[in-house]
């Protein structure tokens, strides 16, 4: 809203400041409503999940268990159905394994996000096709439990958002540290954000979607600032986050992370700080 108000020229009045005011709550009221709505959704998915694959899972492993029984009854061998038991249950454990760690992976609380994140990473590769590679800096010490969430969050709602959209082959993820403060990027070398799109982005007039807006959200709760840059050769996402009370480590970026290709002269930049 304040970015809004310093948009007129001189003193806004109070007409002006109600006008924002009006709109703002509106967004808000918008925002809650696509987060329920991605809350149910995000719901459906597991359930799904746990239906089709899980669920037909145990449901195979209750017939096998009734062909034992079955056998003990007559006396026959059942070597090969205590195979197929043994196959099934382990089967049934990696799948809730998998949707337990997607939606919050231990290692995570166990020995902190970068652990957390190659983890993810992994198996974002193997899933996507995607080739992913990282750079990660070396922590002195675990970050505080909110910002390794924060930072976990926008990794998993970045590298989905490439893997749905950008159309590229390869990805980049770099994470900086410094006392002061920690960056995260992610860059990949698809298709680039449009520049209309990019534009209505930093103004907060585009749709920018329950993860993007969420993204920014968790950032800001916690002093934090989220930029992206795109142009033909590929988009970076960059998500940063101060250790100590005003601390201001932007500037570190520029010395930071070589991915995607630096720009070709004849593609012009974009970006947006949202």
């Amino acid at each position: 809203m304040w970015l809004s108000v310093k948009n007129f020229r001189g003193r806004p009045s109070r007409a002006q400041l109600e006008l924002l005011l009006v709109q703002h709550t509106a967004a808000l009221r918008k925002l809650s409503r696509r987060l329920l709505k991605a809350q149910d959704d995000e719901r459906r998915r597991v359930a799904r999940d746990l239906h089709d694959h899980t669920g037909q899972t145990l449901a195979a492993l209750k017939m096998a268990a009734a062909s034992l029984e079955y056998k003990l009854q007559r006396n026959e061998d059942t070597t090969g159905v205590l195979s197929d038991i043994s196959a099934l249950a382990d089967q049934a454990l990696k799948e809730i394994r998998t949707t337990s760690y997607l939606l919050h992976p231990p290692l995570l609380d166990e020995v902190g996000f970068t652990a957390a994140a190659q983890w993810y990473v992994q198996g974002f590769g193997e899933r996507s096709g995607v080739n992913v590679t990282l750079d990660f800096a070396k922590l002195p010490e675990r970050l505080p439990t909110e910002i390794e969430i924060a930072l976990f969050r926008v990794l998993q709602e970045s590298l989905t958002n490439v893997h749905r959209h950008s159309q590229t082959s390869s990805v980049a993820v770099c994470f900086l540290y410094h006392p002061e403060g920690v960056i995260l990027e992610v860059a990949d070398s698809g298709r680039g954000i449009p520049a209309e799109v990019l534009q209505r982005l930093g103004e907060g007039t585009a749709d920018v979607g329950v993860g993007l807006a969420g993204m920014r959200e968790r950032l800001g709760e916690l002093n934090g600032a989220l930029s992206i840059n795109s142009n033909e050769c590929g988009t970076t996402l960059r998500a940063i986050l101060p250790l100590t009370p005003g601390a201001d480590i932007s500037t570190r970026c520029r010395d930071y992370a070589t991915f995607p290709v630096p720009p070709v002269p004849q593609f012009e930049e974009r970006s947006a700080a949202l």
